[in-house]
């Protein structure tokens, strides 16, 4: 079977999700817009923000544009969104979502996920996400950052099973316990942050790996995802980048170079539970963009 941007995985409902797209963190409005036309008009079929991120707006308007040009409809892209910290509990996350639909401009997302496991509230928050998922505004459920502890406490009391956990997932921080668990429950690992920034991008290791294939270390760790059946959401706002980050679907990484990169895992997160004031203390949000660090 030949990979290409179309190329999906299958979530355990049935639905189809491209296995790469474009994410959009730490990016403003105009740039997310931006970059959304340029990543569906070469060929991107998945986008990847957050309300978190501050640009749902930007995103809306981008894809809207994108669809025009490019002769596209609605069902022909992807879209993924999270609940934001501060929103979450039930009946929040059901009066906030439909202004997140608002600023997407569309009736549904395909995708949407917890952000974060906030304390106390996240349980609440997945029986809100199963009935936005019932009601068919949403095609998929998930979760992004929850430990196996907090999933096993999802799987006890859900009614629909998370279709995908979204991790910090790259060469250093690979996640292994959490992705044998989502294996085993057939849950969909995602990965944020997969090139991990300048620690991997700048690795010695991986540099030797991508001058064998004459590529860059970005496209082998996006190469590598695909081989070991993660989802990816590269972020760039340059339109070269764009384009580079998706031609990885000419070369074929083989065993021992996967098996060495497999290696590289030194549990590296760049942020966890620890680094915000809401973990522990849910009337203490503080989610502004500036606490997250790339």
């Amino acid at each position: 079977m030949t990979l290409n941007l179309e190329s999906t995985v299958t979530l355990n409902n049935g639905v189809q999700m491209p296995q790469v797209g474009l994410g959009v963190w730490k990016v403003n409005n105009a740039g997310a817009s931006q970059s959304v036309q340029w990543a569906i008009k070469h060929g991107y079929k998945a986008i990847d923000t957050a309300k978190q991120y501050g640009n749902e707006a930007g995103v809306g308007e981008g894809l809207k544009k994108a669809l025009a040009d490019n002769n596209m409809k609605r069902e022909d892209i992807f879209l993924t969104t999270k609940i934001f910290n501060g929103d979450q509990g039930y009946d929040s996350t059901l009066e906030q979502f439909e202004g997140q639909l608002k600023r997407l401009q569309t009736s549904y997302v395909d995708l949407l996920l917890i952000h974060w496991p906030v304390d106390g509230t996240y349980l609440e928050t997945w029986r809100a996400l199963e009935k936005i998922y019932h009601d068919g505004k949403a095609r998929a459920i998930g979760i992004s950052n929850f430990n196996i502890a907090k999933m096993k406490d999802i799987l006890l009391n859900a009614s629909v099973k998370p279709a995908v956990n979204q991790m910090e997932f790259h060469p250093l921080c690979q996640e292994a316990d959490i992705k044998d668990f989502c294996d085993k429950h057939n849950i969909h690992l995602e990965a944020w942050s997969p090139l991990g920034g300048g620690a991997v991008l700048s690795d010695t290791r991986l540099k030797a790996i991508a001058d064998k294939y004459n590529k860059s270390v970005a496209q082998v760790i996006l190469r590598w995802d695909l081989q070991r059946g993660i989802i990816t959401i590269p972020k760039s706002v340059h339109e070269a980048r764009i384009i580079q980050n998706a031609d990885i679907y000419d070369f074929e990484l083989s065993d021992a170079d996967v098996a060495e990169i497999n290696g590289f895992d030194i549990d590296k997160r760049s942020l966890w539970y620890g680094d915000f004031l809401w973990h522990g203390n849910p009337d203490g949000y503080d989610d502004s963009v500036e606490v997250w660090d790339d």
